[in-house]
């Protein structure tokens, strides 16, 4: 058991025998820019009742949904005051009655979305959290909801993929791209990433092929390669776009006859254009795919519960880890949010408040 694990175990006793627990929570009442809108706040938390776990978190990650459900651009509006936040992963630190499944001590993560997880206590409903093994890292597992199932599920969902099959995506060094290597070379599957030209191309190069990347290509490279026309890998059978505009469209004229691709995100804000040539002579096909809606979907099927320990075991034999991340301080939130909205260094980092 780690030295970090131990210590909150530690501090359990101390927060079962209050009978109430002041939390810090970051809140918003209005739409706008993160780092002006959400404020600091603090709220007594009850006791749990019949059902419930009150959780300590140990860290929360930001996402871009966050950012932009804050900026009110995501479809999901919530309702006024609002915490922001949907991942996390916390510590059980008191338990209500009627509790069967989880225990003091017990590390979990949301199996909801919408729960507003930016705050250092809450109590939760027993059935929206999931109890996450002991041995999975603390930002593994604070990062598992969204980027690994959206990769997960995009690789399995749109095209019978097996070993030796060929996958390009724009975005690579996106958190959800880290994904999509790590799965794809967990799977056999030969992924070649797309990613904008920089002054560290080569260290991002590097990283990425770590990742288990085939090949990675800048925006430039991608229109002239030969890696497909000369047989060094098979023409991809599924894209994967999170970017749109041309670049989707440079994508796309790779993709072998039948291909598919798959949008999940568009960082350029351009539309994805279709030649009329790829849908008739190619049959190509062209899909959106969304977590969030998909979870809503699949709440109660066998298949989350199988793609969750499939990823917990990955994880485990250390064949997947957290995408490149920065641990900040929760109180330290404005920097937080203020570096979220825009892209630094060389790899697309992720954020995580720290408790």
């Amino acid at each position: 058991m780690s030295l970090l694990f131990r210590k909150y175990r530690f501090t359990t006793v101390d927060f079962n025998r209050q009978m109430s627990v002041v939390a810090s929570v970051l809140r918003y009442s209005e739409f706008g820019d993160p780092a002006k809108v959400v404020q600091l706040e603090q709220e007594t938390v009850s006791d749990p009742v019949a059902g419930e776990v009150l959780i300590k978190t140990i860290c929360a990650p930001i996402n871009p949904a966050d950012i932009n459900t804050i900026q009110g651009k995501y479809p999901v509006k919530p309702t006024f005051p609002a915490v922001g936040g949907n991942e996390c992963v916390g510590e059980v630190v008191a338990v209500g009655d009627q509790v069967n499944r989880l225990k003091i001590g017990d590390r979990v993560i949301p199996f909801a979305t919408g729960l507003g997880t930016w705050r250092s206590h809450a109590v939760y409903k027993e059935t929206n959290l999931m109890k996450v093994p002991e041995n999975i890292g603390i930002a593994e597992a604070a990062t598992i909801t969204v980027n690994p199932c959206t990769a997960y599920r995009m690789l399995k969902d749109f095209v019978p993929l097996k070993p030796g099959d060929s996958v390009i995506q724009n975005g690579a060094n996106s958190a959800c791209g880290q994904a999509i290597i790590q799965l794809c070379r967990a799977w056999g599957i030969h992924c070649v990433g797309v990613v904008r030209d920089r002054p560290e191309i080569n260290q991002l190069r590097d990283y990425l092929k770590d990742l288990g990347a085939v090949e990675i290509l800048t925006e430039e490279e991608l229109r002239t390669t030969k890696i497909f026309k000369d047989g060094i890998y098979q023409k991809p059978k599924l894209a994967l776009n999170c970017v749109g505009g041309k670049n989707a469209l440079e994508v796309s004229r790779h993709l072998d006859n039948h291909g598919v691709m798959v949008t999940y995100g568009g960082m350029s804000r351009e539309p994805v254009t279709v030649p009329t040539a790829s849908l008739i002579f190619k049959d190509l096909q062209f899909s959106g795919f969304w977590m969030t809606r998909w979870t809503k979907e699949n709440a109660q099927s066998p298949k989350r519960s199988e793609m969750f320990d499939e990823l917990f075991g990955l994880i485990e034999k250390r064949a997947f880890g957290a995408p490149a991340h920065e641990m900040i301080a929760f109180t330290d939130y404005v920097t937080a949010v203020t570096k979220a909205l825009s892209i630094q260094g060389f790899v697309g980092k992720k954020f995580l408040f720290k408790f």
